[in-house]
């Protein structure tokens, strides 16, 4: 951890808080199994993290579909949105973040996804109440994607917080390196597919909210 004791925390949101993860996989595979493609961990763990842009770029050349990427989003859109009202939270997500509240941790979210869908994703858990602000991937302030630090230091600023006063929570390899570019200490919670190896640049790697505990990293 950094040298300077975190006192606010900025949480990622898919595959962080909310399980989102098998309902894009599922939305994508009903558009490439049109081309008779598979959508696997090979393709789905690189996109991981990613801008929504780049994130489809890379699966049009990864899979060699015979479209643009803004087709590819176009297309998912109406699946996502059917699908997003049903999104359950990542097991002990909300138990994690009331337990930090009760200690007093001011907290935010940094979601690379566009605030429409957003909305719709927390639309039926209330405890997204708890968090002091909701910065979205399509928030102007954000000029560059995960990796790059912006989404994370504009959460900061909302916070009213010095980036290295920031825990991030991520699961990404990108939000991992868009959080070490911030300057912020930064807890790993790789989805269990995913190789743990690229993770070591985190300060620490974890299966899930059960081996956390908020009053060891914010206790008195």
């Amino acid at each position: 951890m950094s040298p300077e004791r975190p006192t606010h925390v900025i949480f990622d949101l898919d595959g962080v808080l909310l399980d989102t993860e098998p309902l894009y996989t599922e939305a994508t595979q009903q558009i490439v199994s049109e081309w008779g493609k598979v959508f696997d961990w090979s393709v789905k763990g690189k996109m991981i993290g990613r801008g929504q842009l780049e994130g489809a770029e890379y699966l049009v050349d990864a899979l060699d579909l015979p479209i643009a990427p803004e087709e590819y989003l176009a297309r998912r859109l109406p699946i996502v949105q059917r699908l997003f009202p049903s999104v359950k939270e990542i097991a002990g997500a909300e138990k994690f973040v009331r337990e930090l509240d009760a200690l007093g941790v001011p907290m935010g979210v940094a979601t690379s996804g566009e605030r429409s869908l957003t909305e719709i994703k927390t639309s039926r858990h209330p405890w997204f109440e708890i968090f002091r602000t909701l910065v979205c991937g399509d928030d102007t302030r954000v000029a560059r994607a995960k990796p790059a630090p912006d989404i994370f230091l504009v959460t900061a600023e909302e916070l009213g917080a010095s980036p290295a006063s920031c825990l991030v929570f991520e699961d990404s390899l990108a939000g991992v390196e868009a959080a070490r570019a911030a300057g912020m200490p930064v807890i790993a919670l790789p989805d269990a597919n995913m190789n743990k190896e690229p993770y070591r640049d985190a300060d620490r790697v974890v299966a899930g909210f059960h081996e956390l505990s908020a009053h060891e990293l914010f206790g008195s």
